[in-house]
């Protein structure tokens, strides 16, 4: 933003606003004219912090790591495909019909897990090979403190409960469901043969 010069009735203006006000330190005088000169001898040009690079140019130095954990899709979208490819392309566009499903609206994590895991391999016993896990997107719970809070307590501890025992043993294959399977608040869950 560009700063402007003060037209003489705005610097009149300002001058009587200036007088009606009272200082906080009245120790310490005040000279306008002096201000006034001080800011303008303060546009020196600032020194770019940052040093000169070409496009396509390698950084030196060490790089930069995060600690932040990427968003629940691109967890799952980087998990390598453990089924066959032609299938699974299949799966994610929804072309697959689940064999059976399972709705987790309202429950608590405490109530779900336990459902989730009998159904899960209840359905591996029938000789299933695709399930739909339906958990919701979730409600906005955020009250607005310092600890940001995630919505969506089942979806995104849904796809952790699978990836470990007992059922990581079970599971082949978790996708996000088709936006006619229930889209973000659903899960395909491709199962191994049972044995």
């Amino acid at each position: 933003m560009s700063r402007r010069r003060l037209t003489p009735e705005e610097q009149a203006l300002w001058n009587k606003v200036a007088r009606t006000m009272e200082r906080r330190k009245p120790e310490r005088p005040v000279d306008m004219q002096s201000t006034v000169a001080r800011g303008a001898a303060r546009k020196e040009p600032v020194k770019n912090a940052l040093p000169a690079f070409d496009i396509g140019e390698k950084r030196d130095g060490p790089t930069v790591k995060s600690d932040v954990l990427p968003g629940l899709t691109e967890r799952l979208a980087l998990q390598p495909v453990a089924m066959d490819k032609k299938v699974h392309t299949r799966l994610k566009k929804g072309k697959i019909v689940p064999e059976g499903r399972i709705d987790l609206h309202g429950m608590t994590l405490a109530r779900a897990q336990p459902v989730l895991t009998g159904f899960i391999l209840r359905a591996q016993a029938e000789g299933k090979r695709l399930v739909l896990v339906i958990t919701g997107k979730g409600k906005h719970t955020d009250d607005g403190g310092p600890i940001p809070v995630r919505h969506g307590i089942l979806r995104h501890a849904v796809p952790d409960w699978l990836s470990r025992p007992p059922l990581s043993q079970a599971v082949l294959q978790i996708a996000p469901a088709h936006q006619r399977h229930g889209g973000g608040g659903a899960y395909y869950v491709y199962l191994r043969r049972s044995r």
